[in-house]
């Protein structure tokens, strides 16, 4: 993930949790869902040891099938981003174990079929390996910013009756603003998960979300989207969406600017 390479500065070290941690450690706060515990870890700590914290704190809660991303509190942006590489504690700091894959292990639990496009995998890359697509119906390469190309068409008249579809991945402005406007233009209702979709920029994002929702594309969240899906707490499938949306989402960025 690109976030991962950023330079991120840790939490100043001023008072707060983890007060009087032992000589030689740091303190860490451990965010996971809606929980918050203080520890510490030894200077120097890097991701596996705090994965490893992770489980001595939440293991009873935590579902080892699924898969997770470590994520830093940066002051400087005001949010969550993900663990910079090579990232080693050295100050009092705050992270979080963040949940992956909630869309699509949901479409895998409802049956949805799901078309993944790679904009110019040669030269930006696949889909990251945090992202699970087993069992999706196609994942196609790409250089067109919209996903709307001849094999997904192809593909999208293979189901019948499709009147929606949910779009989410990066980067808003560009490929999910783009296939959006192009679906709804051939008709079809376009439901974007806010909190599954991302830009570079903050601006970018944020305008094109505005941009989206003025031109009647509901604009949404991953958990209300499952829930519309399931839409009955009887449904076959309710218990296990349920459980997969207990974790907390993680925190978009967005809030802070609405």
């Amino acid at each position: 993930m690109a976030a991962a390479e950023l330079a991120v500065p840790a939490l100043p070290n001023s008072g707060g949790a983890g007060a009087g941690a032992p000589s030689g450690t740091v303190p860490v706060l451990f965010c996971f869902s809606v929980f918050a515990r203080p520890s510490s870890v030894p200077h120097g700590a890097g991701y596996e040891l705090l994965i490893q914290k992770f489980l001595s704190l939440y293991g009873d809660q935590i579902d080892m099938h699924r898969k997770f991303v470590v994520q830093l509190f940066a002051e400087e942006w005001g949010q969550y981003v993900d663990l910079p590489k090579g990232f080693a504690v050295s100050e009092r700091c705050k992270v979080r174990l963040v949940p992956l894959q909630i869309q699509l292990q949901g479409a895998r639990m409802l049956g949805i079929p799901v078309i993944v496009t790679e904009q110019y995998p040669k030269g930006l890359g696949s889909t990251v390996q945090e992202i699970d697509l087993t069992g999706v119906k196609l994942v196609l390469p790409k250089t067109k910013f919209s996903m709307v190309i001849p094999e997904v068409e192809a593909a999208l008249a293979e189901i019948p009756g499709v009147r929606s579809v949910v779009l989410f991945g990066v980067e808003t402005h560009v490929c999910i603003q783009q296939t959006a406007l192009e679906l709804v233009g051939r008709g079809i209702e376009v439901h974007i998960v806010a909190d599954a979709t991302s830009s570079r920029s903050m601006m970018d994002r944020m305008f094109a979300l505005e941009r989206l929702a003025r031109t009647g594309i509901i604009v949404t969240t991953s958990e209300a989207v499952l829930l519309q899906l399931v839409a009955d707490k009887d449904h076959p499938k309710f218990k296990e969406i349920q459980n997969l949306i207990k974790a907390s989402a993680p925190e978009s960025g967005l809030l802070s600017k609405v």
